[in-house]
């Protein structure tokens, strides 16, 4: 199967608040926003004043949305420098193993490095998640035991 993979556009977010949904799923979570409200989110996000976050989309021969890889730059990283910052990588299972998340990882190291001042792609995945663990590997990534991650809902203050 042909893919293309490309920046996404407004014109993507109805796709894109799908895809959110799909997810969502596959991450186990049973409580799903109502689909207006993902388009909301989705728009907010990569399409507001200032954007939040931007993607990367991977669209099939029939113009179906099939995967994607959302990001934001983070500073400071190493010294004054910022970081690429992978928040999600995600490829449809019918076509997972066939190099379309190396493609997407890829092609963010090439945005992160065109980028003045951009000097590491950063990510993360679940410690009991062997399966993006293994596929990191792969492309000759590194674990970093450096880092514990802290999350708290804002709705908790």
């Amino acid at each position: 199967m042909t893919v293309t993979i490309r920046p996404a556009d407004k014109g993507d977010t109805p796709a894109l608040a799908e895809l959110i949904e799909e997810i969502e799923r596959f991450y186990g979570s049973t409580e799903i926003q109502p689909l207006e409200e993902r388009r909301s989110q989705v728009e907010e996000a990569l399409f507001g004043s200032p954007p939040l976050a931007s993607a990367l989309l991977v669209e099939d021969e029939n113009g179906d949305i099939i995967g994607l890889a959302a990001y934001s730059f983070l500073w400071p990283a190493a010294g004054s420098s910022h970081s690429l910052f992978l928040k999600e990588l995600y490829v449809r299972d019918t076509l997972r193993r066939q190099g379309v998340g190396a493609r997407l990882m890829k092609e963010l190291r090439t945005i992160a490095a065109a980028r003045p001042g951009c000097s590491r792609v950063e990510w993360m995945t679940d410690r009991d998640n062997p399966i993006a663990r293994g596929f990191y590997r792969s492309l000759g990534f590194a674990e970093f035991n450096g880092k514990i991650v802290y999350r708290v809902d804002t709705d908790t203050a």
